[in-house]
């Protein structure tokens, strides 16, 4: 039996069990429905779970007498992982070309970042570039894996969604800002500007469970860069990197980050609707008709 076939059983399983009880009331069907959307959730950042978990248990427990170093094990451990996901096929191959740009676009923000000193990799290491370790480019990667596995466990569609012409600006000049603030003007705040003015009509259209659901875009982005910056005060805690005003202790990243990572996630997006175009929903939140129970908790 396939890993997709154990867990669709296993999954479809836990549902007729727990259905009748959903049934019972009104209550019982949205905790049941809530409880869904956290597992679809939990699916969606297999990825970025994996790795955070790699930098905790590594920052914990690595011994200092090793004979590979930290990052290094991060950088083998991180091709495995995406290895690992293909081979399995949770995630696809078209989906792994897009996540593979957004992890060289990430590298290369990397080398020039923590040359301009905004970040450093304190250990030492052999596989990395500039002082770069390799393993910096798959927590980008966690990023794009998550964008697109959402995008199919909750069969993501649009309400309003703008050109793509205009996503594609925000996305460029996003990026090409965080290279041009350290020598001419920060446009962030008309860049944040212009994604309210393209995106507030916007919505998600989402299936946790059996019936579609709502939330507006701009609700559903910073919902996405706030955990991400949750994850990025794990990392800094395990030491994966530090920023200058870290060295003599950690403390948590200030929240000012939320609109750095808020603009790198639309990025991530922007690259996500290669392989994912946005589609359009109908305007109302109709139930859906037949289908699995567990509605694509299972799928790759």
């Amino acid at each position: 039996m396939s890993l997709k076939d154990r867990i669709k059983a296993l999954v479809e399983a836990f549902d007729a069990w727990a259905r009748p009880w959903a049934a019972r009331s009104k209550w019982n069907g949205w905790a049941y429905e809530f409880l869904m959307f956290g597992l679809k959730q939990a699916w969606a950042c297999l990825f970025g779970a994996l790795m955070l978990a790699l930098l905790l248990g590594t920052f914990l427990f690595w011994p200092d007498e090793a004979p590979l170093a930290r990052y290094d094990f991060l950088v083998l451990a991180s091709v495995a992982i995406q290895a690992l996901l293909l081979a399995t096929k949770l995630e696809r191959w078209d989906e792994a070309l897009v996540i593979l740009i957004f992890h060289v676009v990430g590298t290369i923000m990397e080398i020039f970042k923590t040359a301009q000193g905004s970040w450093i990799y304190p250990e030492e290491s052999l596989l990395r570039i500039a002082g770069v370790p390799l393993f910096s480019g798959f927590m980008y990667a966690c990023i794009g894996s998550y964008i697109a596995r959402a995008t199919r466990l909750f069969e993501l569609k649009y309400i309003n969604y703008p050109p793509l012409w205009t996503t594609w600006a925000l996305a460029i000049a996003a990026y090409a800002n965080f290279f041009t603030h350290h020598f001419t003007i920060d446009i962030r705040n008309a860049l944040f500007a212009f994604s309210a003015l393209i995106f507030w009509r916007g919505w998600f259209v989402f299936t946790p469970d059996r019936k579609a659901r709502r939330m507006p875009l701009l609700m559903g982005y910073l919902l996405v860069a706030l955990f991400i910056w949750f994850a990025e005060n794990l990392g800094t805690f395990a030491a994966a990197w530090v920023y200058p005003s870290q060295r003599d202790g950690w403390h948590m990243v200030g929240i000012e980050k939320l609109g750095s990572w808020y603009l790198l996630m639309l990025l991530s997006f922007v690259l996500t609707t290669l392989v994912h175009k946005p589609e359009p929903a109908a305007q109302d939140c109709r139930p859906v008709s037949g289908g699995d129970p567990a509605r694509n908790l299972y799928q790759p």
